[in-house]
């Protein structure tokens, strides 16, 4: 697929250890200090491990001044839509501007249900993905005067009041690996948010199409959604060039707690991705990534 030529950005992808406590705080605003653009961590509520997502989230958005904030991705079946849509406006609004929705289906459905969750099968969970982003775009869209209404399967809103409106459009990005979920992506998403280890080869390519199809059918121009990757070590930056000027990615996450390899990454590869992408962008090499 060709490069959908978007500002290339780059991110760290956390683990949320509650041991010692303030650990992926400081990772957080070490990532900001050394000029990374987003920050992130996984959602898994059933990890006793683990910090909770969300509050961990607004912490470090009080603790930073300029780095954005996301879950990858927010577990869906344990965060009710309009909740989360409301939470994500407030989070925005305080934070100035630098709140990000990573969202997915959660995938591990028997420890979703260990906590309450109802038991979703992975078709159900999908279904109910497709649902809540009508209910979060819905809540957000105050130009709508009328009382929110969605009648879904798995999420129901019944005359919910909409707003507050965030300082910001915030992008939804989702977690996806097969076509109905990219599908929904291409109606409903602003970014589509994978993991590169578990991609096999060719994987991008067949995204970014089933994307790109589902986009034009709905209207959309597939331009408007930012194709985005997690990485983890050893990843060339020749390799993420070639992700950004063949596949179309534009945002690339750094999966790492170690400060050496954040810091190696936000100073030296990302500038070694913008100088690669932006030669092949600018005609270099007959518009190929240089070796």
């Amino acid at each position: 697929m060709p490069d959908y030529d978007h500002p290339l950005r780059f991110g760290s992808f956390i683990t949320p250890r509650n041991q010692p406590p303030h650990h992926p705080v400081d990772l957080a605003m070490f990532s900001e200090d050394v000029g990374l653009d987003l920050v992130t961590f996984q959602d898994h509520p059933y990890q006793a491990v683990l910090h909770d997502t969300w509050t961990l989230l607004t912490w470090v958005a009080a603790r930073t001044s300029r780095i954005h904030v996301s879950g990858n991705v927010l577990n869906l079946p344990l965060r009710q839509p309009a909740v989360l849509a409301r939470a994500m406006a407030s989070l925005d609004l305080l934070s100035e501007g630098r709140a990000e929705l990573g969202i997915g289906t959660g995938g591990f459905f028997d420890a979703i249900a260990s906590m309450g969750a109802p038991l979703l099968t992975p078709p159900d969970a999908v279904s109910g993905l497709d649902e809540a982003l009508d209910i979060i775009h819905g809540i957000w869209d105050v130009a709508d005067r009328s009382p929110l209404r969605v009648d879904g399967r798995f999420h129901r809103v019944d005359g919910a009041q909409r707003g507050p409106s965030p300082a910001h459009r915030i992008p939804i990005w989702v977690g996806a690996y097969k076509p109905r979920m990219q599908k929904i992506i291409g109606r409903k998403g602003d970014g589509w948010l994978p993991s590169l280890p578990w991609m096999q080869p060719g994987d991008v390519a067949r995204g970014n199409q089933n994307i790109d199809e589902s986009a034009r059918l709905a209207g959309r121009d597939p331009r408007e959604i930012v194709r985005m990757m997690n990485i983890v070590p050893p990843v060339s930056a020749q390799q993420m060039a070639r992700l950004a000027i063949e596949d179309g990615v534009s945002v690339f996450i750094l999966g790492s707690d170690d400060p050496h390899e954040i810091r190696h990454f936000a100073t030296v590869t990302a500038a070694e991705i913008r100088d690669r992408v932006g030669e092949a962008r600018s005609g270099g090499s007959h518009g190929e990534v240089t070796q």
